[in-house]
């Protein structure tokens, strides 16, 4: 049995290593990156009797591949990213890893430095004791999971070329233990309307880039009430769009010769990134008369996996809990194609993510790790 306390201890020492994506970085959290939390992951794995490489998702941000070859032909994987969400609006020290009242807290916490953890603990105790995995094992830490998720697209090409193939992966994030076995898929954009300056005197001698977006964010408004309008076809229920920035104008004084907009738009099953995308261009277009720039923030396929499944309903008995959808995306997006069965599992609630104080009770560590003695199986470890 792997003692609860390496694993906290392993959690404190992971929390205590900032691992903030560039994107969220700020005052409080320094230039950050993953870069050096995955420099110490590479350096815990090679220790452990893993076979090492890492590969850069963007410059100085790797992703680091574990590979232990054991017994057996059979192929596991899971995946935990390294990156966290900003700690600017978080109370205290949010990388102190303090223990307190039954729980761990601190940024990354329970999204998703658990999962690395409970990893960690099992495979250093493991090797300590010089017993082979029943199996094959492959572990990936990935980078830019909380921004454009592109890590695992890098896993996904890696994969490939070694010519692996999964029975099983699991995407850890925080579930409370249970199986989550699809979510939505998401388009990121960004719309830039290019109006001319002029002084807000002479209006006539400009054009708005601010009242030009006005019809844009009308048309938005107008596909979410049809998305909204479609009969579900899935358990992922109906598609969904929102505008969630908007930026403009440079002085009171100034008619704006920038507008920028963007949008949110989840994906239900069946609903393809590119697809969909080109349609908010082309409604937006439609709308404007002033040229329009896009950019691309992302494109994630839909996941959804049978709750039928054999393994989804395996970790719903160990668990005791039904298999569910979530809301939020994950690195699953890009799965589908290199294992047979893919689920979301781990630690903790979602809930508790991204707040200003975070946490995961170290009872749901306990959980997950026994979860993950019977997946192995290690039960009597």
């Amino acid at each position: 049995m792997v003692e609860t306390q390496r694993i906290v201890e392993w959690l404190t020492r992971l929390v205590q290593i900032p691992s903030v994506g560039p994107v969220n970085a700020g005052v409080r959290s320094g230039a950050c990156s993953e870069a050096r939390l995955a420099e110490q992951v590479a350096a815990w794995f090679t220790a452990f009797g893993a076979q090492v490489e890492t590969e850069e998702v963007y410059a100085g941000r790797p992703n680091v591949y574990g590979v232990w070859r054991g017994a057996g032909e059979r192929w596991l994987a899971v995946d935990t990213h390294l990156d966290t969400v900003g700690v600017e609006t978080m109370e205290g020290n949010p990388f102190d890893g303090r223990v307190a009242d039954g729980r761990v807290y601190g940024r990354g916490a329970v999204d998703t430095k658990p999962t690395l953890a409970i990893l960690l603990a099992l495979l250093e105790t493991l090797h300590e004791q010089g017993r082979p995995l029943p199996f094959n094992l492959v572990v990936c830490a990935t980078a830019d999971e909380e921004t454009g998720a592109h890590g695992a697209a890098v896993f996904r090409d890696w994969v490939r070329r070694k010519g692996f193939r999964f029975d099983q992966l699991v995407v850890g994030e925080p579930t409370l233990c249970g199986p989550i076995c699809g979510h939505k898929g998401t388009v990121g954009l960004v719309l830039e309307i290019s109006g001319v300056a002029a002084h807000s005197s002479r209006p006539e001698l400009g054009q708005n880039a601010i009242t030009a977006a006005v019809p844009i964010i009308g048309a938005m408004m107008a596909e979410q009430a049809r998305l909204q309008a479609v009969p579900p076809t899935s358990d992922l229920s109906t598609g969904t769009l929102s505008v969630t920035m908007i930026r403009g104008g440079q002085a009171h004084n100034i008619i704006p010769d920038r507008c920028t907009i963007n949008i949110d738009r989840r994906l239900t099953a069946g609903e393809d990134p590119t697809v969909e995308g080109e349609r908010i261009v082309a409604l937006a277009k439609a709308q404007c008369a002033l040229p329009i720039s896009v950019q691309w923030l992302h494109r994630l396929n839909p996941f959804f996996q049978k709750p039928d499944s054999p393994f989804v309903q395996q970790i719903s008995a160990w668990s005791g809990r039904a298999p569910t959808v979530a809301p939020y995306a994950s690195d699953a997006w890009a799965y589908g194609g290199i294992a047979d069965e893919v689920v979301l599992f781990g630690p903790g609630s979602i809930e508790q993510a991204h707040r200003d104080v975070e946490w995961v009770e170290i009872h749901e560590l306990e959980k997950a790790a026994q979860i993950y003695l019977r997946w192995w199986g290690l039960s009597g470890f």
